[in-house]
């Protein structure tokens, strides 16, 4: 570990340079500083990255202010008298921008309390850990992170325009909503938008390639995803490709399936995302990419060059900040020569914000039984829960997937599953009792307060043991 930055040659050297400063980036110079190392993070445009400006964040406050709409909309069924609500966007879009000029002000105090240095640009590695940045000036690191993050995916005959045709990038600058959609993509970003965008009065229909909206969830929780989606309105065509689309006037037609079209005000197009590795090293770096793109590290992280490591987005394992956060941990406690726990990537949390919200971790039913698992599976209706039925939010279910142990009983828990209210924020206990391998009748020794939501991973468990209160 050295001290303040150091001047070799014309570049400035530090212990760790960091290339992007999205929640990868930022997590791995705020983790390194709180170590001692000296750190320097080169970013192209605002410290938070895409998370923080172009995704999780305004995507989130945008699905806030749905439930807002949805609450005021229902209140007189809990004897509030209120007229119905209508939708100012450009004041949601005022309010999204507070919220993100906040955090992104309260991040970069915090990167220069802990005195890392940030060089606004774009950062190119080459030979000998030498970063150059498109302002003219070069960072030399002991170690250095890629952390470029990715961009949205586009596909044949649908370019982004921004207006017509729009990513994830787009829509979350909209001043208005279009008065009706198509979402090309229904997994867990797709859904998001289709949720927020019907709520407040968008007429959405989604197209997914593959049998089933959310791919990846359990076929239950994806289930009830489809089904309150029908209840909404949102119309879902599942197992079609999309062909292309003619503008009319201020709208466009969309041709997808057998002969299918829909006419629509704007498209939003949210298949995936593609790593921002093209440019990122110079061939003489020696950091390998994939085919895909990706760059190539092992479970610590490292690149093929030594010294090298890459996290988040622009390497292929799940694109999640958190997931980001933890690989940051990872590459840096390997530069710090400590104890390293890879990431189990088949047991991170996911939590996707549509209504109703799905939260998950481990195994599926239909992952653990194609893995060779002897499974128990309990699940407890929340429309059975008490505070559930308090607040008004009764679709959904807790699904808890455990192996099957010697004596036929239930034993280690492999997954839990979890579709309906706020369970982003009841996932905590099925995470750890997933990653502590615990088995039932340990998580069912914990008691859960009542009446609360999270209760229902309690009784899911606990039926597990054979002895289940309200859930057999």
């Amino acid at each position: 570990m050295s001290g303040p930055e150091e001047v070799v040659g014309t570049a400035r050297e530090f212990d760790v340079v960091v290339i992007g400063g999205g929640p990868g980036g930022y997590a791995a110079a705020l983790y390194g500083a709180a170590a001692g190392l000296s750190v320097a993070v080169v970013e192209k445009d605002k410290v938070g990255g895409t998370c923080l400006h172009r995704g999780c964040i305004p995507a989130k406050e945008f699905l806030e202010t749905a439930s807002v709409f949805r609450t005021v909309a229902g209140a007189k069924e809990f004897g509030i008298q209120a007229s119905q609500p209508t939708v100012d966007f450009g004041t949601s879009q005022a309010r999204k921008q507070k919220v993100v000029d906040q955090l992104w002000k309260g991040l970069s105090g915090l990167m220069k309390q802990r005195k890392i240095t940030t060089v606004i640009g774009t950062g190119s590695l080459g030979a000998g850990h030498l970063v150059r940045v498109d302002d003219g000036s070069e960072l030399v690191g002991r170690h250095v992170v890629l952390a470029a993050g990715s961009v949205p995916k586009t596909i044949p005959g649908f370019e982004i325009d921004g207006q017509l045709v729009m990513s994830s990038d787009e829509i979350l600058e909209l001043e208005r909503l279009p008065a009706s959609a198509v979402v090309i993509g229904g997994g867990a970003v797709g859904c998001e938008f289709a949720s927020m965008m019907a709520d407040l009065g968008t007429q959405v229909t989604v197209l997914e390639v593959l049998p089933s909206l959310i791919p990846g969830c359990d076929a239950e929780v994806s289930g009830a995803v489809s089904r309150s989606f029908k209840k909404r309105g949102i119309v879902v065509h599942t197992g079609v490709e999309v062909h292309g689309h003619e503008p009319n006037g201020n709208g466009t037609t969309v041709s997808f399936g057998d002969g299918e079209q829909v006419s629509v005000d704007a498209v939003v197009v949210s298949v995936g995302r593609r790593p921002e590795s093209h440019g990122l090293a110079d061939p003489e770096a020696g950091v390998e990419l994939d085919d895909r793109g990706f760059v190539r590290v092992d479970d610590h992280m490292r690149t093929t060059a030594d010294g090298v490591y890459a996290v988040g987005d622009v390497v292929p394992t799940a694109q999640l900040a958190h997931v980001g956060f933890a690989e940051a941990v990872v590459a840096i406690k390997d530069v710090l020569g400590e104890p390293v726990v890879p990431v189990d990537y088949a047991a991170v949390p996911w939590c996707i914000y549509t209504h109703p919200e799905v939260a998950f971790a481990g195994l599926s039913e239909a992952a653990a039984r194609e893995a060779g698992y002897d499974v128990v599976v309990k699940k407890d209706p929340f429309g059975g829960n008490s505070r559930a039925k308090i607040v008004g939010e009764t679709e959904g279910l807790v699904k808890v997937i455990a192996e099957r142990a010697p004596d036929g009983r239930a034993g280690r828990l492999l997954g839990v599953h979890m579709v309906g209210p706020w369970v982003t924020e009841q996932l905590g206990q099925g995470y750890l009792a997933v990653n502590w391998e615990a088995t039932a009748d340990e998580a069912a020794q914990f008691i859960q307060p009542h009446p609360t939501l999270s209760e229902a991973f309690g009784e899911t468990v606990l039926a597990m043991t054979g002895r289940g209160l309200h859930v057999g």
